[in-house]
């Protein structure tokens, strides 16, 4: 075993996953300005002389800031109008490769309002694609050795964000201050809502959203659907296809017992363990030949060459100002973005707004962020939020607070919700009300 170093940087490596060729990796890094993250290659380092273990290791080297900036701007302003621009390269955080190698996953900027999903870039062209667009909220993700399927780590089926993301169609604009909120309250605490989904390689797509792996079960204590067993990273695929293994933690305290509302199980494992190994046999399967191994160059052309301690870019989206985003079919938003250093404030009021055919919106939302430092990961938002979806003048969806607001706390390190005020998103006949306080 030898460890791996990322010389002169001053900032530490994590979620690392290693390319399909054996030689290159990527990683995930938090800064004080966000988190980034990057692509390099490891090499072997003998006898190291410099900073750093000096035992043999493997370095981090010919590195690539994974940002285009040409292309890294999910919305772009022109004077007074305001453009969305769904080919944008923005790697929140890196979750993997394809198959074969020749594309990065990572959780990206939303295409819709507060919905986290999961995205591909190609990593020569640098051709995006959105794998993922369920309101629920996707994060670890495996592709199997041919590219043909993923399996993800997904809240669909709990419920968990629809709250906030059920409404669908709401163009990214409230996400510049609330999305990273949106990511935090997939969780409460160590207590995990993910559930392995199971997805052709295009992806969701019209009423078309997988299956899940693990949905026989009566759902009782222990059973292989017992939702208090938690799906947690990394799935992953038999190299020929036909097997499907996940790990599951079962839900402990704090997030049970005690003062939360949820009393602890107790587990039906040997030993009373909280941990277990699933696998998943794909019994219609037959084993499938490996594609190549993608060859991946040094240096990605749509990338930014990355020496450690230069100065990274800042995470401004948009500058303040007000401004015009035209439906791509119908009506508009007057959109607000509001502060000085950063924008803390978005504001935005829909008149007769749709980017497809089959619904409009109208209403307002306001979300303000404050942070304060030193805790640069914890975020309060204020939200207001009055919207209406209709379909040939037939209201099907709304998402609206009281009149006082949806007042929350949450920090993305901790991910326990505390929230006052009411944020309520109904679709059809169901209605999605928040998570309770610590639950």
């Amino acid at each position: 075993m030898y460890p791996i170093h990322w010389p002169g940087a001053d900032s530490t490596p994590r979620e690392m996953r290693v390319h399909p060729d054996d030689t290159h990796i990527g990683w995930s890094s938090f800064t004080p300005g966000g988190q980034f993250a990057y692509f390099g290659r490891l090499s072997f380092n003998a006898a190291p002389a410099d900073s750093g273990p000096r035992v043999p290791r493997y370095d981090l080297v010919n590195i690539n800031l994974l940002l285009d900036p040409a292309r890294s701007a999910p919305l772009k302003t022109n004077a007074t109008h305001l453009t969305i621009h769904h080919d944008a390269i923005t790697v929140g955080e890196l979750r993997g490769f394809s198959g074969s190698g020749d594309e990065i996953t990572y959780i990206g900027y939303p295409s819709e309002s507060t919905n986290i999903d999961l995205y591909a870039v190609h990593v020569e062209t640098g051709a995006v694609r959105r794998l993922t667009s369920h309101p629920e909220y996707a994060d670890p993700i495996a592709f199997s050795a041919d590219d043909e399927w993923f399996v993800t780590m997904d809240t669909r089926g709990s419920d968990r964000q629809m709250w906030m993301a059920g409404l669908r169609g709401i163009p990214p604009l409230i996400d510049v201050v609330a999305v990273t909120a949106a990511a935090s309250t997939r969780n409460n605490g160590a207590r995990r809502f993910f559930q392995p989904i199971l997805i052709d390689r295009h992806g969701d797509r019209g009423e078309y959203f997988g299956q899940r792996v693990n949905a026989l079960g009566d759902g009782s204590n222990g059973a292989i659907n017992d939702p208090n067993w938690n799906g947690r990273a990394d799935p992953a695929f038999s190299l020929d296809g036909t097997k499907i293994v996940y790990w599951q933690a079962l839900v402990s305290a704090p997030a049970c017992g005690g003062e939360a509302l949820m009393e602890c199980p107790e587990s039906t494992a040997q030993g009373g363990r909280e941990y277990r190994v699933m696998l998943a046999k794909l019994k219609d399967r037959k084993s499938v030949p490996l594609k190549d191994v993608y060859k991946v160059p040094d240096y990605l052309t749509w990338a930014t060459p990355f020496k450690p301690g230069s100065l990274l870019p800042s995470r401004l989206i948009v500058p303040p100002g007000n401004y015009t985003l035209c439906g791509q079919v119908s009506g508009y938003a007057q959109v607000r973005f509001i502060g000085e250093v950063s924008i803390n404030r978005v504001a935005v009021n829909y008149t007769d707004y749709a980017d497809g055919e089959d619904y409009v919106l109208n209403g307002y939302e306001d979300v303000t962020v404050s942070i304060t430092p030193p805790k640069v990961w914890e975020d309060k938002l204020d939200w207001y939020s009055d919207i209406v979806q209709t379909r040939f003048g037939l209201v099907t969806a709304t998402k609206r607070t009281r009149a006082d607001g949806f007042h929350l706390r949450i920090d993305a390190m901790t991910n326990v919700f505390d929230a006052n005020g009411t944020l309520t998103t109904t679709v059809g006949d169901k209605k999605y009300g928040q998570p309770v306080n610590g639950e």
